[in-house]
């Protein structure tokens, strides 16, 4: 359970560390700002028109008595508002990194000179292209993920008690999973790390994302919130990343460093 103050400490640090870099801050903050314009748009079309669409998908409750049709179609016009809310904290990250990929990148690229004993980077040594590519490809097979996974929550959402309690904090997990992953890929794939030795790499450290990525997704349920924490999380997710490799990390950047000298020190 170690790991998941751990993840919430690089949390923390790609905070500061954005905090004293103002101007990667500024730019970090340009990408977020366009996917939250898109996204708010997206959510406001769910809202004006989402009790219109659950009554085309129910036509077998036109004949029931009321209020049981008003009861079925209101329960499922919220639980559609909270799907929609899901998978846009589920794919918020990977549109905006996508759209942001030459912001964050440089960002990322700055966090490991700073904090590598030879101050020093590692570079794909691809175009930009093709780094682009691998981001949406990779993105992609990460949202399909998410929405099985979101199909799933869906399902068991059905389920008196348990879909009001377990589910709900089953969903936190799940997208702070997720959201790490594409996070700490801007890192990772810099590296040559590949979609699947990423996720072996994550899983091999659950309690780590965990700490790292679900207050993030209950960060992310504010949308404004979001657009200031990304660059942020980006600096954290790559710090993070340096650490589920093994690379040694001077400087702030060294929470693991600052856990062993407190337990050390107990």
């Amino acid at each position: 359970m170690r790991d998941l103050g751990v993840g919430f400490k690089y949390l923390v640090k790609g905070q500061r560390w954005v905090a004293r870099h103002g101007k990667q801050y500024e730019f970090g903050l340009i990408p977020g700002l366009i996917t939250l314009v898109l996204y708010t748009g997206a959510l406001v079309a769910l809202a004006v028109y989402g009790d219109d669409f659950v009554t085309w998908a129910t036509p077998f409750a036109d004949d029931w008595s009321s209020p049981w049709d008003g009861l079925l179609r209101g329960f499922l016009t919220v639980v559609l508002w909270a799907l929609g809310m899901l998978l846009a904290v589920l794919t918020f990250t990977a549109v905006t990194l996508l759209i942001g990929q030459p912001f964050y990148e440089s960002l990322s690229e700055r966090v490991d000179r700073d904090v590598s004993p030879d101050g020093t980077a590692p570079e794909s040594g691809l175009p930009l292209w093709r780094e682009l590519w691998i981001s949406a490809r990779d993105s992609l097979r990460i949202v399909v993920r998410a929405l099985c996974w979101g199909v799933l929550l869906f399902a068991l959402g059905l389920v008196p008690v348990f879909g009001q309690t377990v589910v709900p904090v089953l969903g936190f997990f799940v997208t702070g999973f997720f959201l790490t992953e594409e996070l700490a890929a801007v890192a990772l794939q810099r590296r040559g790390v590949e979609l699947r030795d990423r996720l072996t790499l994550l899983r091999s450290r659950r309690t780590l994302v965990w700490g790292f990525g679900t207050p993030l997704a209950l960060a992310f349920l504010v949308p404004f919130v979001a657009v200031f924490l990304m660059p942020g999380a980006v600096a954290g997710a790559t710090l993070m990343a340096r650490e589920l490799l093994g690379e040694e990390t001077v400087g702030e950047g060294a929470a693991q460093d600052e856990t062993e000298g407190e337990n050390v020190t107990a």
